[in-house]
């Protein structure tokens, strides 16, 4: 007979407590410190857990709110369906627009057109022509004027567009785009009179709700090296100086807050990335109910994959880190999304790259049903705790702008571009010690790869950190650029992995040393073993490597790294892959290239570059 009493899952196991979970981790490091071994600090300033547990969620006031409920931090809507935009870059009209109406019918519901200069009001109606303007939204970036916003709310009208269904967002921020960037105002002086014009452009479009004349360029702060923290600090603080500032000029705080539309990267730090969404929603939300009760405390993002870890050598990788991306970002309830085309780093788009790009995101819809669960983070014990700990630091960050007299007064005295550009050193050191890996570039590159032609010097190279200004950059910038003067040298070097003494050791330590010098484009030449360094000295001099490299255990290189340094005298760069106890006496002997796990990669191979002459 069937037993129909219903029984909880799990019911018949004893709760374990903390206390025994922690235990049972002493037992299993045996006796190494939990604190030391598991327990990791971010960049963001505080510790993340290897688990977390119910109890954790203990003080979280938001807890129990339901999407579209203050503080909005699971969502603003009670739906997840954010809008694939794409972005056009617009130096002929016509061109511009069939790409616009061809992504369109290719899945894309957000155009952005990125603007090189003003616009006749013929031209701006010719780039919206053939556009569905109630079922596409538009963003106008790049270089919009002043006049931009009343020509093309002209054509909307002309097209008798619905003023609820119409979206459209222009890309004005003097505080980012024009103070940040280039160190002044659009007026060159405190920006009241950009201040003024946004006042005006908003007054003047009080019959179209759906128009945002403010983009917040929050996606510059990661670009040029930010932690997400930082990100998301300077961008709250920046929104609130738009907040303050429109008041000032006669709107009030609902129609300033409503005109602003917040723009941030999302990066391949997936749960991070997601809180940081979830955080920024909550803590906008808590700066505006300030000002006022109403739907205006709604955070309206818009998300970008970042440039920062986009890379130009192994392109193609950039595909699985805009996807993973597009995870974070559509999982963390954004109004709209864009995936950056692969190859962007070094070329304008293709169609193949541009419509990767926005397949990306169709099939996180419409195969994977992204769409239709609402916060699916929420309750996470590890995420819940994240978003919290991000919304600290942020907080902490943001009140100590306001205490300095808010964003343009922080800037201006150094303290937001400085704490960006110690955070960037940070980073770069990171990416060239690899505690942070750019696939395909300071770690597993393609052995094979020469740089494609659209690869330029300046594609890889970074602006100087000059003047009190960000500087965005992509992280994997110094690597490209010592692998890009390699293969332009006109020179093909090679490492030679001389293999010996324990096998497994050999191997482990070629596949280390192929994976070292391959990353600035150095060709390497594994051997799979040899039985005496002799017979392996003797091969690398046959094959006129410039670079040998013993690859052998610790206790092996005492005796067989003399004895091959020996035989092959000055016609090659002889280099130890360790770091083995027995180093200072191999130094003494004159033996000093070592590399390591704790190796400055990219240092030492620009040392290695400028030896061999290149």
């Amino acid at each position: 007979m069937a037993n129909n009493t219903e029984e909880k899952l799990f019911s018949q196991f004893p709760p374990v407590s903390t206390e025994q979970w922690e235990e049972v981790i002493t037992a299993d490091l045996k006796g190494a410190d939990y604190q030391k071994k598991l327990v990791w600090r971010t960049n963001e300033g505080f510790n993340v857990r290897p688990y977390y547990r119910a109890e954790d969620l203990a003080g979280l006031e938001y807890l129990g709110k339901k999407s579209g409920e203050f503080p909005y931090v699971r969502g603003n809507r009670c739906n997840n369906r954010w809008r694939i935009h794409q972005t056009i870059a617009v130096s002929d009209v016509a061109e511009a627009n069939r790409l616009a109406l061809h992504a369109v019918e290719a899945g894309a519901e957000s155009i952005g057109f990125e603007l090189a200069g003003k616009l006749s009001a013929q031209q701006v109606a010719d780039l919206m022509a053939g556009i569905d303007l109630n079922a596409t939204e538009l963003a106008f970036g790049g270089k919009p004027d002043a006049e931009l916003p009343d020509k093309v709310l002209a054509v909307a009208e002309a097209k008798k567009a619905s003023p609820e269904k119409f979206r459209v967002f222009f890309g004005f921020d003097p505080l980012i785009r024009q103070l940040s960037l280039t160190g002044a105002f659009c007026d060159g002086d405190d920006g009241r009179k950009c201040y003024k014009t946004l006042a005006g452009l908003v007054k003047g479009a009080a019959q179209w709700p759906k128009a945002k004349f403010v983009t917040v360029s929050g996606e510059t702060f990661q670009n040029s090296g930010s932690t997400i923290t930082q990100e998301l600090a300077f961008t709250l603080a920046a929104g609130h100086e738009y907040v303050v500032n429109l008041m000032e000029e006669g709107l009030s705080a609902e129609e300033a807050a409503k005109t602003i539309r917040f723009s941030m990267a999302v990066s391949s730090n997936y749960f991070m990335e997601m809180a940081k969404f979830r955080a920024g929603r909550m803590l906008w939300a808590n700066i505006m109910n300030a000002y006022t009760d109403g739907c205006a405390r709604k955070m309206f993002t818009h998300a970008v994959t970042a440039d920062w870890n986009v890379t130009a050598y192994d392109p193609y990788v950039n595909m699985l880190r805009g996807t993973t991306e597009a995870m974070s970002a559509s999982l963390a309830g954004v109004h709209s999304l864009e995936v950056r085309p692969f190859d962007a780093a070094y070329e304008s788009p293709t169609e193949f790259s541009s419509r990767i790009a926005r397949n990306v995101q169709l099939l996180l819809k419409s195969e994977s049903h992204f769409d239709n669960v609402v916060d699916p983070a929420g309750g996470s014990y590890y995420i819940e705790n994240l978003t919290q700990s991000i919304a600290e630091q942020a907080w902490k960050l943001f009140r100590e702008v306001e205490e300095r007299g808010g964003y343009t007064a922080a800037f201006r005295d150094g303290f937001i571009p400085d704490a960006v550009k110690a955070s960037a050193e940070a980073k770069d050191n990171a990416v060239a010690t690899r505690r942070i890996v750019l696939l395909g570039t300071n770690q597993y590159p393609n052995f094979n790869e020469v740089a494609d032609e659209a690869i330029t010097p300046t594609c890889v190279t970074p602006a100087a950190w000059e003047g009190n200004v960000l500087r965005p950059y992509r992280g994997g910038m110094a690597f490209e650029q010592l692998r890009l003067k390699v293969d332009r040298s006109g020179r093909s070097p090679r490492a030679f992995m001389l293999t010996c003494g324990t096998l497994a050791m050999a191997r482990a330590r070629s596949q280390f040393a192929c994976n070292f010098f391959a990353c600035a484009g150095i060709r390497v030449q594994d051997n799979t073993f040899f039985h005496s360094v002799e017979e392996g000295a003797q091969e690398a001099l046959r094959s006129g490597a410039e670079i040998v490299v013993i690859c052998a255990a610790d206790d092996d290189y005492a005796t067989l790294a003399p004895k091959a340094r020996e035989i092959l005298g000055d016609k090659a760069l002889f280099v130890v892959a360790g770091a083995p106890a027995s180093q200072p006496e191999l130094e003494a002997q004159g033996i000093t290239r070592f590399i390591s796990v704790r190796s400055n990669v990219l240092e030492t191979l620009r040392g290695y570059v400028k030896e061999l002459g290149i």
